[in-house]
């Protein structure tokens, strides 16, 4: 793997510096017929790229070289190929590119479907016969799915308006998975299996036409020739939990795995066992299933205290996956106790461990994780209520490089995972409808108000932040909860709901409309209701906000008509915009935004420590005087 970029010398680097910089791998995902070729993702170079690794030679080549980085790419089942998706600049709009395993960045790629235009990805399966299923999202076409086979044509085989991807490609390629939403809930999909040719074969819809709130998932084909068992998650019993559907033979098997929380699966190599990811109360676990064992229960797999951000079983039926703590870092291990993957370089420095708070609600008990700073020993503390995206999606007992900053700086941080947060059943999940945003921020209210009386939180000093949903709840609760907040630091957000819509991504215009119950047109006082920009007014606090100006899912102008406003009402505010879209790839960027905001947090929270420790100097950075 290519070392890390110059960079000064670790003693000079801060603390939480040195988390972020410190080079990181994802968990190695392995060719299903060449598992000694893998692939990953790391940040080795400051800039997250693609790498591939000979595991029977121990080499490792970089595979992308981009200014924006690269997440999104795949092996072919021999090994031989790795697809990447190539977009402009973070803008998520591009196509997929193909080039050799042992080729280098400095080979060029070449486009892997000549035939298809440029779209937003809807996901991929490849076979073993070098077929390829691709889907595609563009706001003129909605979802197209197509076949395509070496040196062919790409064929047409799916077509609607509404949100749909492709799921997986059976062992033997006659059979595909579809998740769609054709009956308009974005939230719930349903499953359509076809083959190459687009015929139907079965159909699995636990929404009944859309009037019954129920999902399902393509968690994979059995990975036997001839089998076609497909693996799924579904929430009939209030939560995710896998089955056995054969779409053949028209079967559903039910899994007997008795555990609390969400669970999910993926087979074994053999097809003879599963591999249980179970996640409850922001911490996760694995376990073994063997779905024809005479006792039927499942197996632990013994892993540390912490959340398992993915794991993989090997042909051999030992388990690799990647593990972290809030107070450690990420690794790469195996159930044989070694390191699978250790990239070269400074190892991240540890942060404080989470504390779980259970605090009641109008709508249920919530839970959040909190940390402490070292010293001084007892609050009232500064707060940072940092509030995840999504908002499908949950904080855990993970590490997290920027909590972690606000904690070595003295500041507490509280982590809440409010309705329509994963993880505690589909109640809590379904919970956000129509009443977007002001939802969630009743539950951060609930856990603002115990973090002040437990004497956890200074009330003087408390900042709301986040990105993305986290950005959007983060303008939307400075300007309806207007006396609780002393600062606000909002990270590609959604600033005003009607012009992101308008400009966002398709699939994300689907999903609003499940969430709001129609479109800006159609149910206008909702989207009012739940805009920042309706109450911009209101807003006393100081506001920091960023945003990438190629963002497809928070679009800029979106922002800009937000940050407008401000202005025009010389509000206290400072604008960060960078050349990217939803977030940054490149490390030193992302470092230079969070001593922004730390910076921003300094100048204006008075009494707040210009530095914590391992940080004796303080922000470097000029700070910025409106925009930037």
């Amino acid at each position: 793997m290519t070392e890390a970029t110059a960079s000064p010398t670790t003693a000079s680097v801060p603390l939480w510096e040195q988390r972020f910089r410190a080079p990181r791998v994802s968990l190695p995902e392995w060719a299903e017929d060449a598992p000694d070729r893998a692939l990953f993702v790391s940040n080795a170079t400051g800039t997250y790229e693609l790498y591939t690794w000979d595991r029977a030679t121990g080499e490792q080549r970089q595979v992308t070289d981009r200014p924006n980085g690269t997440t999104d790419g795949v092996l072919t089942p021999d090994g031989e190929s790795v697809w990447w998706f190539d977009d402009t600049d973070g803008d998520e709009f591009g196509v997929w590119m193909r080039r050799p395993f042992h080729g280098g960045a400095e080979i060029e790629s070449a486009p892997a479907a000549p035939g298809l235009a440029p779209s937003y990805p809807a996901g991929l399966a490849i076979g073993r016969d070098g077929t390829a299923v691709i889907g595609r999202s563009t706001d003129e076409d909605g979802t197209t799915v197509h076949v395509v086979r070496p040196d062919a044509a790409p064929v047409e085989i799916y077509r609607h308006r509404e949100s749909a991807g492709v799921g997986d490609l059976s062992h033997d390629g006659t059979l595909i998975a579809l998740e769609h939403t054709e009956h308009g809930d974005a939230m719930h999909s349903a499953l359509r299996v076809v083959r190459p040719d687009g015929t139907t074969v079965a159909e699995l819809d636990d929404t009944e036409g859309g009037t019954k709130e129920l999902g399902l998932a393509v968690l994979g084909f059995a990975p036997v020739d001839g089998d076609t068992r497909l693996l799924v998650g579904h929430q009939r019993r209030g939560r995710w939990e896998p089955m056995i559907w054969d779409p053949v033979a028209g079967t559903e098997t039910d899994l007997a795995i008795d555990l609390s929380g969400d669970v999910g699966a993926e087979w074994y190599p053999d097809g003879s066992a599963l591999l249980i990811e179970h996640g409850f109360e922001a911490r996760s676990e694995l376990w073994r299933y063997e779905p024809v064992a005479a006792d039927g229960k499942p197996v632990r797999v013994e892993t540390p205290t912490g959340t398992v951000s993915g794991a993989t079983a090997r042909p051999d039926g030992t388990v690799e996956y990647l593990w972290s703590s809030a107070a450690e870092p990420p690794v790469v291990r195996s159930t044989t106790g070694a390191v699978v993957l250790d990239p070269p370089g400074a190892k991240a420095p540890a942060s404080v461990p989470v504390e779980d708070v259970w605090v009641d609600g109008t709508g249920g008990r919530i839970h959040a994780l909190v940390q402490r700073p070292a010293a001084p020993a007892e609050g009232p503390f500064p707060t940072v209520f940092e509030i995840h995206g999504g908002p499908t999606w949950h904080d855990s007992d993970a590490f997290a490089a920027g909590p972690a900053a606000w904690v070595d700086h003295g500041y507490a941080v509280v982590r809440v995972n409010y309705r329509g947060s994963t993880g505690y059943g589909r109640a809590w999940t379904d919970a956000l409808k129509h009443r977007v945003g002001l939802i969630e921020l009743e539950d951060i209210a609930a856990v603002r108000e115990w973090a002040v009386k437990s004497g956890l939180a200074d009330p003087a000093k408390l900042v709301l932040a986040g990105g993305s949903w986290g950005g959007y709840l983060t303008l939307l609760g400075l300007g309806t909860q207007p006396g609780d907040w002393a600062l606000g630091l909002a990270a590609v957000p959604v600033a005003d709901y009607v012009t992101a819509y308008h400009d966002e991504m398709e699939a994300l215009k689907a999903m609003d409309r499940t969430l709001l119950g129609g479109t800006p047109e159609e149910v206008p006082e909702r989207f009012e209701a739940s805009s920042p920009l309706t109450y911009v007014d209101a807003v006393r606090a100081p506001v920091y906000i960023s945003a990438g100006v190629n963002d497809p899912r928070c679009p800029i102008r979106q922002v800009e008509n937000y940050v407008d406003r401000l202005k025009d009402r010389d509000a206290v505010h400072e604008v960060y915009r960078y050349d990217a879209g939803h977030g940054s790839l490149v490390v030193e960027e992302r470092i230079k935004q969070v001593r922004l905001e730390l910076d921003f947090a300094r100048r204006h929270l008075s009494g707040v420590s210009p530095a914590g420790p391992g940080d004796p100097t303080g922000p470097d950075e000029t700070a910025p005087g409106g925009d930037a």
